[in-house]
């Protein structure tokens, strides 16, 4: 990927993995764009960050999402880099009836919402000289926690959809890159003080090293050993897994 003289739009931008990715990639010069539900994190985010910019999304409601594609390509029409970020991982009960509110929710945020942003966006990137569509997974898209089985099942899709748009796009401008993440220090699922997670700092810096690499996959930490789990035995090490969680 191209580290430097893009406009970039991430998603998700005013907290954890989003915040540190536009952080990271305002400091090299580039113009960041954040967006999310929260204005007060927003606003925080853009006055620590002179020059970030930020507009509200809500990505679960598609007329929020066709109004903020039409605001960015107006206000900048260099827009280059799409990073989808954002994302809601909440416990569920895969045993038992679902909430059906939080399931919709969390589908609708993690899974469709993405897909609608990029859909409403491809022409606009295919148009430019050099685009990047990055999508935030997870490395439960390759080895599922059973305590958050929708946000599991949604990362699940996304990866599929990865390598679908990154086969249709091959032979134009724009690169699809995935960038899946270990168990990191943010809010998600109230992380931040987790022993066992990885700072966010260190995953930042590397992923940061992965993406100036060209990877097609940013697989940082322990996240290599898990994508490489599905296959035909992949059950055993699910179950192994999921049964040394504490929860």
């Amino acid at each position: 990927m191209k580290m430097t003289a893009n406009t970039i739009f991430i998603t998700g931008g005013g907290s954890g993995i989003g915040r540190g990715l536009a952080e990271a990639f305002h400091r090299l010069g580039n113009q960041v764009i954040i967006s999310g539900r929260r204005k007060s994190a927003l606003d925080e985010t853009t006055k620590a960050n002179p020059g970030m910019a930020s507009i509200e999304l809500d990505l679960e409601n598609l007329a929020s999402i066709q109004a903020a594609a039409k605001q960015l390509t107006a206000a900048y029409p260099t827009l280059n880099v799409l990073i989808n970020n954002a994302g809601i991982m909440l416990p569920d009960t895969a045993a038992a009836t679902q909430d059906d509110a939080q399931l919709v929710a969390t589908v609708t945020t993690n899974l469709i919402g993405p897909l609608r942003l990029t859909s409403v966006l491809i022409d606009h990137l295919k148009a430019q000289p050099s685009g990047t569509i990055v999508y935030n997974t997870s490395v439960l898209a390759f080895v599922p926690m059973a305590a958050t089985s929708v946000y599991s099942a949604t990362k699940a899709a996304l990866h599929s959809y990865v390598l679908s748009q990154r086969f249709k796009l091959r032979n134009s401008s724009v690169r699809v890159l995935e960038l899946a993440p270990p168990w990191v220090r943010t809010d998600l699922m109230n992380s931040r003080e987790a022993e066992a997670a990885m700072p966010l700092d260190a995953f930042l810096e590397e992923s940061m090293k992965q993406f100036g690499a060209g990877s097609d996959e940013i697989l940082v930490g322990n996240a290599a050993q898990l994508r490489s789990n599905p296959g035909p035995h992949e059950g055993a090490f699910v179950t192994e897994f999921n049964a040394s969680l504490p929860f």
